[in-house]
């Protein structure tokens, strides 16, 4: 009668130790794919983090060149250019997704852009470019946001295609 009753105790006890072994693991790991300590955070703090101000670190500024995938973007130290006026940017947000462009002395150019959670990107114009635009498909549909510069501000026209 003892002996089966260690054996269930015994059994009892190592499934708990796994289990808790393994959530612990699952966390961990969890967190360094999301990479986003703290959890996914809301499209208000990520527009809030974006229209913050970029701190200035006085010195040559790194630059990174866009690549297509597969080998690491290479990255240069190139000083800032001191007579080109800095460029304005600005978060846009519609159903499909985010994007941030700004205008600059070449026009406008989209900096980046997010699909909503269950859209994907449909089509990406970066520029520089009089006008840029990126397309969001999901659910809803096709929802196109293009971004123009008026008097050195971007400004968005969204077009939405059911």
């Amino acid at each position: 009668m003892r002996r089966p009753f260690l054996a269930v105790a015994g059994w009892l006890v190592t499934a708990v130790l796994v289990t808790l072994v393994g959530v612990a693991a699952i966390r961990l790991v969890g967190e360094s794919i999301a990479g986003t300590p703290g959890g996914v955070r809301s499209q208000e703090e990520v527009q809030r983090a974006l229209a913050a101000p970029e701190p200035t670190v006085p010195g040559p500024t790194p630059s990174v060149a866009p690549s297509a995938p597969g080998p690491a973007p290479s990255i240069s130290a190139t000083p800032p250019p001191s007579t080109t006026p800095t460029a304005v940017r600005r978060v846009f947000a519609t159903t499909g997704g985010s994007a941030v462009a700004e205008c600059g002395p070449d026009g406008v150019r989209l900096v980046s852009w997010a699909p909503a959670q269950n859209y994907r990107v449909g089509e990406a114009d970066r520029g520089p470019d009089d006008d840029v635009e990126v397309s969001f498909v999901g659910p809803s549909g096709e929802h196109e946001l293009t971004v123009r510069c008026v008097d050195g501000q971007p400004v968005a026209e969204t077009g939405d295609d059911d």
